[in-house]
């Protein structure tokens, strides 16, 4: 096997898709495309066709500097282009609230405030699978998506566990809400003790990202903001951390 041979199925065993021909190809079949990388300031009728194409088919395009896509590509002849394949479909957040009254269940939704670790995401979507919840929900931009990382760390959970996208958090959370569901955030601040929420209702819980916690908008469309017990000089946990120790209080309360 020659080493070009080698290079690409490296790229398509982590899901990248590089070079022209190949993204343009995989739009024309309509493949599920998380996300395509452009390089910023590339004026190429190619390029432009493709980042039109693409955001028609609602697919996000982020320009990127050469030396990124460098970085990505596996193959080292991404043309300027890399695009990241998405191991399965999303789902529309009313599929996730239908399961959830299929199953004649209160929803338990994660919404994932803006992690761009693939690994934390990964880990969230497992352990929102093991803990019985009925999907969970990222932005569409300033996060991972559903990428051959994400699915190796969720330890085979993304095939099963429902994962929808939206334009706007906040806006989603104000729309939950109308739908009667409560919106707990976590927060180093919070102003509610973690054993003192009440989880056995709809809920939905929002987890920020790794650095920042959640953005302001998010945090100011949330019911109550609750902080986790800590002792010692850390001040917070893991994003995959706080979202397994919300669950499971949830699932906790549910069971009673």
């Amino acid at each position: 096997m020659t080493d070009e041979r080698k290079d690409q199925l490296t790229a398509e065993a982590d899901g990248l898709i590089e070079g022209r021909n190949a993204v343009i190809e995989a739009l024309r079949t309509e493949a599920s495309i998380d996300k395509i990388f452009i390089q910023k300031g590339e004026v190429d009728k190619t390029l432009g066709h493709i980042a039109s194409k693409a955001r028609a088919a609602g697919i996000v395009v982020v320009e990127a500097d050469r030396r990124k896509l460098d970085g990505m590509s596996r193959t080292h002849a991404h043309q300027g282009v890399i695009a990241l394949a998405a191991v399965r479909e999303y789902v529309s957040v009313d599929d996730i609230l239908a399961d959830a009254a299929a199953k004649n269940e209160s929803p338990l939704i994660v919404v994932c405030d803006e992690i761009s670790d693939p690994h934390n995401l990964g880990a969230i979507i497992r352990t929102a699978y093991c803990a019985g919840a009925h999907g969970v929900v990222i932005p569409k931009r300033r996060s991972a998506g559903l990428t051959s990382v994400v699915a190796k760390t969720s330890a085979g959970a993304v095939s099963h566990m429902k994962v929808a996208r939206v334009p706007n958090i906040p806006s989603l959370l104000k729309d939950l809400k109308k739908q009667g569901v409560w919106v707990f955030g976590t927060a180093a601040n919070g102003t509610t003790g973690l054993y003192d929420t009440d989880l056995k209702g709809a809920a939905a819980i929002v987890i920020g990202s790794e650095g920042d916690g959640m953005t302001r908008l998010a945090a100011e469309n949330c019911d109550f903001l609750v902080s986790i017990p800590m002792k010692g000089d850390l001040n917070s946990l893991n994003a995959s951390a706080s979202a397994a120790i919300l669950l499971y209080e949830a699932v906790r309360q549910r069971m009673n």
